[in-house]
């Protein structure tokens, strides 16, 4: 047990503040999630090169949310025993690694022309360089534990929804990065911009009171007693496989994964199938796909989740989420239906609203839920739900490898399935909240 007077001077050695913890996890996430988009503005030319069928071309759009998903789950579990900062710089150094590994091949060893026997590197370098979009459910937590639960939702609304706009970005970028400096310069300059925004993340990022005080010697009842005193609310276990499995036993917590894996596994996965859908089934070029992509679904999506965290601090996560995904419903059976341009644009914005804001409303239910290890829901919620922007994509590759062309349309009825699905769990969340609010009082 520490004295007092080593406590007084823990307390003068804290550094950071909410507003700069906010910061730091968001430009964190900001960087490895641009991951999301490392293949699909490329995607045709990767067609092109390796003559892939839609099965394959879905599989490799989606590699690098496949590590991006799964390892959500340990590393977000992780920052209730040692902070969010660690875990964040270990996602971000094996993205880099990833990186340069796809930098290194396509400079010295990929020489233009068919190559269909690269399929398998590109691929496992995929993977790798997935890893920084794990940072999700590390920042949520990380964030989480700076900010009252009063906020947290507006918190947690502004970390996600300006993080989130990473992939739009790049999606945005990338085509016009290819035609300038070809593959291999393209994924350099991304490996510039991981290795300094990693760098800077380094420098400025700072745990929340109650990890300084732990690792300046406190025991875990001191650090929470001093870091209560100090403004925080939300408190970890401290044990990261045991917030684990304490979130896993609570029913809505599978409720929440349902729900994440239809708007924000959907929406990983339609940032990175668009560009296809635009180029190969709307005849589009890459750098006007990558347009209509990132401005109208990746970016609108992300911004919108900004506001779908201030509205369920206001209207209630349950009820913001099931508005929400009738929205995907409308917007998913319009592009099912092969409109015209212009129809196809709306129903694009309708799907970016409609998961923008369901995903702001599904991370606002996750500290209200299990505030007792917000990293474990996190990982769990974050990692399973995000799993969908690896399964779905390959899956629409199955509508267009089984009927044609028109499959990039037709395979848009998978998000109908899963966003009525979605919806039904948000209401059944509706009412049990407001059975448990009308329950009488035992006292």
């Amino acid at each position: 047990m520490v004295t007092r007077e080593s406590l007084s001077g823990m307390r003068r050695h804290l550094k950071g503040s909410p507003a700069a913890g906010l910061v730091a996890a968001t430009l964190g996430f900001f960087v490895g999630f641009a991951g999301v988009a490392l293949y699909g503005p490329a995607a045709r030319e990767f067609k092109g090169i390796m003559s892939l069928s839609g099965l394959a071309l879905g599989l490799l759009v989606a590699a690098p949310q496949l590590t991006g998903s799964l390892l959500r789950i340990p590393f977000g579990s992780w920052v209730d025993r040692a902070g969010g900062k660690r875990p964040f710089l270990i996602l971000l150094g094996l993205s880099i690694a990833g990186m340069a590994g796809l930098t290194v091949f396509f400079a010295f060893f990929y020489r233009g022309g068919t190559a269909r026997g690269l399929y398998p590197v590109v691929l496992a370098l995929g993977f790798l360089s997935g890893c920084g979009v794990a940072t999700f459910s590390v920042g949520i937590p990380q964030t989480a534990y700076w900010f009252p639960k009063s906020s947290q939702g507006r918190a947690l609304g502004a970390y996600a929804g300006l993080g989130n706009t990473a992939p739009g970005i790049f999606t945005l970028l990338l085509p016009l990065a290819l035609a300038g400096l070809g593959l291999a310069g393209a994924y350099a300059a991304w490996l510039a911009f991981l290795v300094v925004g990693t760098a800077v993340y380094w420098l400025i990022a700072h745990d929340a009171y109650y990890f300084q005080l732990a690792r300046g010697g406190a025991s875990r009842a001191e650090a929470a007693k001093e870091a209560v005193g100090l403004g925080e609310e939300i408190i970890p276990s401290g044990a990261g496989g045991g917030g684990l499995s304490r979130a896993a036993g609570i029913g809505r917590t599978w409720s929440l994964v349902l729900m994440y894996f239809t708007s924000f596994g959907g929406f990983l996965a339609l940032t990175s199938w668009f560009p296809t859908y635009w180029s190969l089934d709307r005849g589009e070029s890459p750098l006007i796909s990558g347009v209509l992509t990132a401005v109208l679904f990746s970016l609108a999506g992300s911004l919108v989740r900004v506001g779908g965290g201030a509205l369920s601090d206001r209207f209630g996560g349950e009820r913001t989420a099931a508005a929400s995904y009738g929205v995907v419903i409308l917007g998913a059976g319009i592009l099912a239906l092969s409109p015209g341009f212009g129809g196809a644009i709306a129903a694009e914005l309708l799907l970016a609203v409609g998961m923008g804001c369901a995903n702001g409303a599904v991370f606002k239910l996750v500290p209200r839920y299990v505030p007792e290890a917000v990293g474990g829901a996190s990982g769990l919620v974050g990692g399973l739900g995000a799993f969908g922007g690896f399964v779905v994509p390959p899956v629409l590759g199955l509508f267009v490898d089984r009927f044609g062309t028109g499959g990039y349309s037709s395979g848009f009825l998978v998000y109908v399935a899963l966003a009525l699905a979605s919806l039904a769990a948000a209401c059944l969340l509706m009412i049990r909240v407001g059975r448990s609010e009308n329950r009488p009082s035992s006292a």
